[in-house]
């Protein structure tokens, strides 16, 4: 390539630069043809330095196993209350460690997301918010028969009726319609469902909710209701027994049957570490998401021995 430069440019006789003129077109074409089959032959990584390589997955992730989006959002109220996104840190941790395959964000899935998701995961204050586009991304994919799973206030919006038929229940925003922090009592009244295994009337310091808006036709199945305490904001409510932890089994028109799992607590974050909580939210996303309801509670990672090990990890 440096010999043609110089032979282009440096000066001759009229009869050299004539015969300059007729060969180094040809010497050019014949330069360029070779450096297209140079490459073209080269392997697509090479050629474009690795850049659509697929990424290796995390040696500790179950490449079968279902597939999560957390939908959460950011931090309210006060310290150790609302922590949207220490539950995305911690349980895209716990749900890997139990076999998923987890994504999520501090916002809605996008269609990409959703694509080959089996369960969403709501933990954000007022998922009832929802935009047109945010709306018919997840009809379209509830008609698909994914699964939903709400937790504490993503059930509260503007319009409790719509969001109602995709969990079941909801309940309006700007309404006294909770007790803020108090001891809220389970009574387990669908022992025999697969999701309350273990679950017994345990009462943990959070909040509930009650003037709630609920799905008809079909209703709620509920697994386990609360006596509303006489807090101040309960008032006139306080007694009411009102369902806390539930399923819905439901077809949006046109769609295939969905499942949706609902536990209206987890106002205090450390009620997620509760060991007969985590195991029926474990369940209960297994549910949802049409998979054997053990399947997170019974994984078993691959032995030690079988993942790779940095060069001088002690066995």
């Amino acid at each position: 390539m440096t010999a043609l430069r110089r032979a282009c440019s440096a000066p001759h006789s009229k009869a050299r630069q004539a015969k300059i003129r007729r060969t180094t077109p040809l010497k050019c074409g014949l330069l360029a043809f070779i450096l297209v089959l140079t490459f073209s032959a080269l392997p697509a990584q090479q050629a474009t330095g690795g850049a659509n390589a697929q990424a290796p997955r995390p040696w500790d992730q179950n490449p079968d196993g279902m597939h999560i989006y957390i939908w959460a959002g950011l931090k309210s109220h006060l310290a150790g209350q609302h922590d949207y996104p220490q539950f995305l840190a911690d349980w895209s941790k716990v749900l890997t460690e139990h076999g998923a395959v987890v994504d999520g964000a501090l916002h809605a899935p996008t269609a990409a997301d959703l694509e080959h998701t089996d369960v969403v995961i709501i933990y954000k204050g007022d998922a009832g918010y929802i935009g047109e586009t945010e709306k018919n991304l997840l009809e379209a994919y509830i008609k698909r028969g994914g699964g939903l799973i709400s937790l504490h206030d993503s059930l509260c919006g503007p319009d409790p009726a719509y969001f109602a038929t995709l969990v079941g229940g909801a309940k309006k925003h700007g309404e006294v319609n909770y007790t803020l922090g108090a001891p809220i009592p389970y009574t387990v009244v669908d022992a025999a469902s697969p999701i309350m295994k273990g679950m017994s009337n345990i009462t943990i310091f959070d909040e509930a909710f009650y003037s709630m808006t609920w799905a008809q036709n079909p209703a709620i199945h509920v697994l386990a209701t609360a006596v509303i305490p006489g807090t101040p904001s309960a008032g006139a409510h306080k007694g009411e027994v009102v369902p806390q932890i539930w399923t819905y089994e439901h077809s949006l028109p046109g769609g295939l049957p969905a499942r949706a799992f609902v536990w209206m607590q987890g106002h205090e974050y450390a009620n997620f570490s509760n060991f007969q909580i985590q195991q029926m939210l474990l369940r209960g996303i297994a549910w949802a998401a049409k998979k054997p309801v053990d399947s997170l509670v019974d994984y078993v990672p691959p032995p030690r021995a079988a993942r790779p090990q940095p060069p001088g990890t002690p066995q």
